[in-house]
């Protein structure tokens, strides 16, 4: 059997950014470190960082430093956090502190923000919180525009499609005056996409590694399944089955932004194993 590895699969720069600086702290003695709330959406890597001593918290009451997570928090937390005697370790993804930077910065403009992006995920509750009172979350795949101002201005949660973009750019042009747009899709999110549908037109089955709750790994396997092609979704090994592969002589592989190297490598042996 064929494996096709996609070169871009698993952790993203912001990612292994942040996972770097909480081992690191994880190594620190003597001082009591917690994250504000799962510093990525994988399961394994939260669980590895917990035994070594870094927790995920709602609130860091009796912690003496808190690691903000990739996805970032919103301002007025981080505002809180600073009146505490707690030290903030800000391991925020740049290019997400980037998109709360241009939803502020526009919110400053006079411009009324529109936030391409799911209203429920962590990073676009941040970003919300930089673009004022009258800014509005419209998700990617239903642009149903509330009452808009003459002067709009855009930015996205960084792992949205460049395609919901351009939508939402061809519908908003039609009912505003001025139009901004601080286009702040990471291109690792475009690249992985590339690739992976590249390798899912040459294979029969795709298996999409990463956590159930990760924005991007969904994408990823929605996009195989919107190519048609049988997908994997799975957070680990222990979720394949020898009888998913019977008669199949290709396969693909391809992972989210949050997924470590170390659970695709047992995919990969596993998939080996096989033939």
């Amino acid at each position: 059997m064929e494996i096709v590895i996609a070169k871009r699969a698993g952790f993203c720069f912001g990612v292994k950014r942040a996972v770097d600086m909480a081992f690191g702290e994880a190594q620190k003695k003597g001082r009591k470190v917690c994250t504000l709330g799962p510093i990525i959406h994988n399961p394994q890597v939260v669980e590895k960082l917990r035994l070594a001593g870094v927790e995920p918290v709602e609130d860091p009451v009796d912690a003496d430093a808190v690691l903000i997570r990739t996805h970032g928090v919103p301002e007025h937390v981080m505002e809180d956090l600073k009146k505490r005697n707690i030290e903030i370790i800000d391991a925020t993804c740049p290019f997400v502190k980037k998109a709360q930077y241009y939803a502020k910065l526009l919110r400053q403009e006079g411009y009324q923000v529109i936030i391409l992006g799911d209203s429920e995920h962590p990073e676009v509750k941040g970003i919300l919180s930089y673009a004022g009172d009258n800014a509005v979350v419209v998700n990617g795949n239903n642009l149903n525009m509330p009452r808009l101002k003459d002067r709009v201005g855009i930015v996205v949660q960084t792992t949205q499609p460049i395609e919901a973009l351009r939508r939402a750019i061809d519908k908003l042009i039609q009912n505003v005056k001025e139009l901004k747009v601080y286009n702040t899709i990471c291109n690792s999110t475009a690249l992985r996409l590339k690739e992976t549908e590249e390798i899912a037109n040459k294979v029969e089955v795709m298996i999409v590694v990463g956590g159930k709750n990760s924005a991007n790994t969904k994408q990823l396997a929605n996009l195989c399944r919107g190519l048609g092609k049988k997908t994997l979704h799975i957070e680990e090994v222990s979720e394949l089955r020898k009888e998913m592969f019977d008669g199949i002589k290709s396969v693909g592989i391809t992972a989210g932004a949050s997924t470590p190297s170390w659970i695709i490598d047992e995919v990969v042996q596993w998939l080996q194993l096989l033939n």
